[in-house]
């Protein structure tokens, strides 16, 4: 009497087959009554699709979005493949292997299994009648070509190497990809068949699938009890957002496909990129757990000391050469590293690890001499969805009051001391002045004519005598870490900000003046008018007032970027995360959402310890920098 539940992985699994890496699936399909690859009884899914109105507005436009995502992430079930591989020359006609002894056919036809040798010959064989003249390519199976499970083709299958028309698309090619190129599509119950509808196909289908017998498949077999006509959204509705329970296993608790896409997201960036592998030159010791967290999950990072090392090891292994941007030797071709932009609650020079990072293998944000990768982005279109998203990450940032090091304030009495100058000033405009690490790389690289925080300082109030100026010191340099201090700050401003986070800061002031401060983009974040002397990320777009250099090319980009392309650009797009919690690869949302709790864990203890020592040595900083 008790209750049968027949559980099977959603239609988004993984990265990699269930067989070959051991990751856990990103859904379940939870099924009373059957399972959707079983014609012979009806299932939940059939149900659903056959009753459910699938008429509501706001979950069709949902459908469409996740739709248009998934083929612009090259997103399918499992999703070891390349996107970057050229697809075969188009106009071939596209056939669909499986595994043998697959459920979907030892249980795929209405009077049980289906004869499935005599039907995948069949197939092929009409694929190649009913197209006189194409090329026909056999796609395996991604469980074949990893060598997992036998499919129903073979060698002998293929013809032609001796002037016939069968071949294999046998690479790691995307499956969108793929059906981008084909001109027919032939499937038994491939999962493949339902995502060649979602890519404006109409497969030929020679078994019961979950998705033939809606209107949207030319059906051998059509299914007795299917009579409704489907469109394509309503169908990828039912099957991919009503019908299985989504898993997020970084909050630990169910959630909605495109929370799953999002995920999937960050867990591909990570394997199309690293697999490879890289070489790392001249890191820290410190550093070097971090980055082999972050860049060695597909393949370890090898670690160099000198660049002709490096540049060895990666020609004879066909990896890329990596290195902190800042030591990156001058002209040395490789891909360069920087902390994220949103980093951590503490500071690097700290010795705090980050949880994201910037890879460019164009140049570096804050060089502006140079095209970087994070330039590109801002200035392409936004991906399908990119200005919903860009708006909900940056009302998340200000929910949370997060900024790139969420440091701790000290001063609650701050906001009474502005308002008593305002009092003694009325109608004057507030002013905030970041200081900066004077050293920096953004300060070498991205400044002419103010360079320092003395003059940043003496400019601001040159432009605004009667303005209110709160001066906020680098963390760095108030720790006594790094170069940049201004001995006589209090005579050139009305307040000096001492440990006061920029979430804060930012929340009493109608301007900012910097240089290349990564507050400027923050302001922007919170609707603060930022005005620039030197030449930051976010300087050129016709989002600042500009009064130092912009190079030529940003100032010609149409159309011009918006604050969405900025945030999309800067914080979702440009970096990667590591859910400091679960140690995986994360979407920014997440980290969002760690910083704002402060549930990012405490660092490796001889990191904290040797920060601690650092801190007390701070007078001797030139030691080790």
């Amino acid at each position: 009497g008790a209750a049968l539940w027949r559980v099977e992985d959603a239609f988004i699994r993984s990265v990699h087959p269930g067989r070959a890496g051991g990751e856990p699936p990103m859904g379940l399909l939870l099924d009373r009554t059957g399972m959707h690859y079983d014609p012979s009884r009806p299932s939940d899914l059939e149900s659903l699709l056959a009753r459910h109105p699938l008429d509501d507005a706001h979950l069709l436009a949902r459908a469409r979005l996740c739709i248009a995502r998934m083929r612009h992430l090259h997103l399918t079930k499992y999703n070891a493949h390349d996107p970057d591989l050229p697809p075969p020359d188009p106009g071939y006609v596209l056939v669909l292997d499986q595994v043998r002894g697959d459920a979907s056919l030892t249980h795929g036809a209405e009077d049980g299994p289906l004869p499935a040798d005599r039907l995948f010959r069949e197939m092929l064989l009409i694929a190649q009648e009913e197209n006189p003249g194409a090329r026909v390519l056999i796609r395996a199976h991604p469980e074949t070509r990893g060598g997992h499970r036998a499919g129903h083709y073979g060698a002998g299958d293929a013809n032609l190497d001796r002037g016939g028309r069968v071949g294999f698309a046998d690479g790691a090619h995307s499956p969108w990809a793929l059906l981008e190129g084909a001109v027919a599509v032939y499937s038994v119950s491939s999962q493949m068949g339902f995502e060649a509808i979602l890519a404006g196909h109409k497969p030929r289908v020679f078994g019961q699938p979950f998705y033939a017998g809606w209107g949207l498949t030319q059906d051998e077999q059509p299914p007795q009890r299917r009579r409704r006509t489907l469109t394509r959204t309503q169908l990828f509705a039912g099957a991919m957002m009503l019908y299985p329970l989504w898993y997020d296993p970084l909050r630990d608790r169910l959630c909605a496909l495109e929370e799953v896409i999002d995920q999937m997201e960050a867990r591909l960036a990570v394997f199309r990129q690293d697999r490879a592998g890289y070489v790392a030159l001249g890191m820290r010791l410190w550093k070097r757990p971090a980055i082999q967290g972050f860049l060695g999950r597909e393949t370890p990072v090898i670690f160099a000391s000198a660049p002709d090392m490096a540049t060895r090891i990666a020609a004879a292994k066909g990896r890329r050469v990596i290195g902190w941007a800042s030591a990156m030797p001058e002209g040395f071709a490789g891909v360069r590293v920087e902390d994220g932009f949103l980093r951590s609650r503490g500071l690097g020079a700290d010795l705090v690890p980050p949880l994201s990072l910037v890879l460019d293998d164009l140049g570096i944000h804050y060089d502006p001499s140079h095209e970087s990768r994070l330039e590109r982005l801002i200035s392409a279109a936004l991906p399908p969805g990119g200005a919903e998203r860009a708006e909900a990450l940056r009302a998340a940032i200000l929910r949370g009051g997060v900024t790139k090091y969420n440091l701790p304030n000290s001063d609650t009495g701050l906001g009474a001391r502005v308002t008593a100058l305002h009092a003694a000033r009325p109608g004057a405009p507030v002013l905030l002045v970041p200081g900066q690490v004077e050293d920096d790389a953004s300060i070498r690289l991205g400044t002419h004519d103010i360079r320092t925080n003395r003059a940043l300082l003496e400019a601001a109030r040159a432009a605004h005598p009667q303005a209110i100026i709160l001066f906020k010191p680098h963390p760095d340099v108030e720790a006594g870490l790094r170069p940049g201090a201004v001995a006589d700050a209090e005579a050139l401003a009305d307040l000096v900000l001492h440990r006061i986070d920029a979430a804060q800061a930012l929340t009493l002031v109608d301007r900012v003046w910097t240089m290349t401060s990564g507050i400027g983009f923050e302001a922007l974040l919170r609707d603060v008018p930022v005005t620039c002397l030197g030449t930051p990320f976010y300087a050129g777009w016709g989002l600042t007032e500009d009064r130092g250099w912009v190079p030529e090319r940003r100032r010609h980009i149409r159309p011009r970027p918006n604050l969405d392309h900025l945030v999309h650009a800067v914080l979702i797009g440009y970096p990667r995360y590591l859910d400091p919690l679960t140690n995986v690869p994360c979407p920014p949302e997440i980290a969002v959402d760690r910083l704002a709790r402060g549930q990012t864990g405490r660092g490796p203890l001889r990191l904290r310890a040797l920060g601690r020592l650092q801190g007390a040595l701070a007078g001797f900083a030139w030691l080790w920098r």
